[in-house]
């Protein structure tokens, strides 16, 4: 069984709290993660042994299933969440870790870790596939911390008036 780490950063820019308030909330999830179509099953805040469930887009025009468990919450710092339907990919895991920091004029902003891991079996092959398929998880990870940034401005923009 082969084993891979990706890993993306990115800058939101909004305050580690702000960030927190979205991510922590798995009805949610369809507003800004890349990929995902629908959340089917929810439990509002995400908590430590709970699950939550989506319809996502995979490769091409293949849709999957998904169910995913809160593994560990450290508010404002760390989710943790394992997911199964993603077939090949196995013990799939999603870690967002979060850091305050500050622009250059003085605001609060989020430097955020989107890391997923996961094992693919099939030998050899396992790594062929790996390298056809990680470039368009990495540009959805990235596509979904884009989606979290606007989505947040976007609110912001809507409370501020």
């Amino acid at each position: 069984m082969n084993k891979y780490v990706v890993t993306e950063q990115a800058v939101i820019n909004a305050p580690v709290g702000h960030v927190w308030d979205v991510i922590s909330r798995t009805d949610r999830y369809a507003e800004w993660v890349a990929g995902a179509i629908e959340v089917t099953d929810h439990h509002g805040i995400a908590t430590v042994g709970k699950t939550y469930a989506e319809r996502n887009r995979t490769l091409g025009p293949f849709k999957t299933d998904s169910v995913w468990t809160v593994r560990e919450s450290e508010p404002y710092e760390r989710r943790v969440d394992t997911g199964t339907g993603f077939a090949p990919l196995q013990d799939v895991t999603n870690v967002f870790a979060f850091r305050p920091i500050r622009s250059g004029d003085g605001r609060e902003m989020t430097e955020m870790t989107y890391q997923v891991e996961y094992a693919i079996g099939l030998g050899p092959l396992g790594d062929l596939l790996n390298r056809v398929q990680e470039p368009g998880m990495r540009s959805a990870m990235r596509t979904s911390m884009t989606n979290l940034d606007r989505l947040l401005r976007s609110e912001n923009s809507t409370t501020a008036r």
